[in-house]
């Protein structure tokens, strides 16, 4: 899945919801079952997501949405292979160069 998110420091939880296309209340429970996840608060409590916070969303996203794995899953997959996640950072990498592509086509 590509996520298309504009190059900045941090992102709202509106940004983040969007992007993923899922509710604000589940990052919420994947911030507080996942180690990982260490989102910023500001004064009011807003959350703001750094890019490695927006990585490792993408990494749980692949693993509980797309590849179906549980919560306690994903979660054991992520410490004992770190070494194939590599590989999802590759294929995330292909999908972006595949989506530019097809919009520079769409311009055509």
């Amino acid at each position: 899945m590509y996520i298309e998110l504009p190059e900045k420091l941090y992102y709202s939880m509106g940004e983040v919801t969007k992007a993923f296309q899922v509710n604000a209340s589940l990052v919420r429970f994947w911030e507080k079952e996942f180690e990982i996840l260490h989102p910023k608060k500001n004064s009011r409590g807003n959350r703001i997501f750094s890019k490695v916070d927006i990585d490792n969303l993408k990494t749980i996203y692949h693993l509980v949405k797309e590849k179906g794995f549980t919560i306690d899953g994903a979660r054991e997959y992520m410490k004992s292979h770190k070494k194939e996640l590599n590989t999802f950072e590759i294929i995330s990498k292909l999908e972006y160069v595949k989506a530019e592509l097809q919009k520079i086509k769409a311009q055509l």
